[in-house]
């Protein structure tokens, strides 16, 4: 089910949103270029500012020699980077669609912190439940999820046009193509865990996904509507 666009719309510019696209963007075009000049260095590039588990929960736990920051920087930028075009594309597909009402909705800078906040609760998700695993962690999708998962509590009538591939187009209400998103999630996250070799269906941290959604839910019940919304023609 991919969502291609939908009928909420936004009352102010999203700055915000634009610049994380643009920025998302930017890093994965500077990721191919160190790809492109060795194989190797993009490994080490990945390793270094992905989300290791294994290493974070070492490094957090006292059992590693390495320093604290080779731990906790990589909850920020682990959530620029990505793995291919498609996954780079899919994500910011999903960004530009649900990103610009939350943006309307808390305002510039509370998105940013709500943007981060997610990625970052996202990231401990993944860890908690896969403390284990040494394959890096990468990509928006968690920040993106949170972003979802206020979507659902704030406009959960909105329609929204999705795509079954590879011919079905219709309107779905938000809340049954996000709950149906989330809810594919968390049971992929649930088989993961009773059986570790399926962590390999596509690489996919599911848990980030969950805990970036709930991060959203959470949080949008929390935070403030930002004042002087533009609504109707007036503030």
């Amino acid at each position: 089910m991919i969502p291609l666009r939908d009928d909420k719309p936004s009352f102010s510019t999203p700055f915000i949103n634009y610049f994380l696209i643009g920025l998302n963007v930017a890093v994965y075009l500077w990721e191919m270029a160190v790809g492109t000049s060795s194989p190797a260095a993009l490994r080490a590039f990945v390793s270094e500012f992905g989300i290791v588990p294994q290493h974070t929960v070492a490094v957090l736990s006292g059992h590693s020699h390495a320093g604290p920051a080779s731990a906790i920087l990589p909850f920020f930028t682990s959530m620029f980077l990505h793995g291919s075009f498609f996954h780079v594309a899919g994500n910011m597909l999903f960004l530009w669609i649900f990103g610009d009402n939350i943006e309307d909705y808390l305002g510039h800078f509370r998105y940013l912190l709500f943007y981060l906040g997610s990625g970052v609760v996202a990231a401990l998700a993944q860890i908690l439940l896969n403390p284990d695993s040494t394959a890096p962690t990468v990509g928006a999708s968690g920040a993106i999820a949170g972003v979802m998962g206020a979507y659902f509590i704030l406009y959960p009538r909105a329609r929204v046009l999705v795509w079954f591939p590879p011919i079905f187009i219709f309107h779905v209400p938000a809340w049954l193509m996000l709950g149906y998103w989330f809810v594919i999630q968390f049971l992929s996250g649930a088989a993961t865990s009773i059986s570790p070799r399926s962590e390999s269906m596509g690489g996919i941290a599911f848990w980030a996904h969950v805990g970036g959604f709930v991060a959203g839910v959470l949080m949008i019940k929390v935070l403030p509507e930002r004042p002087q919304r533009y609504r109707y023609g007036t503030w």
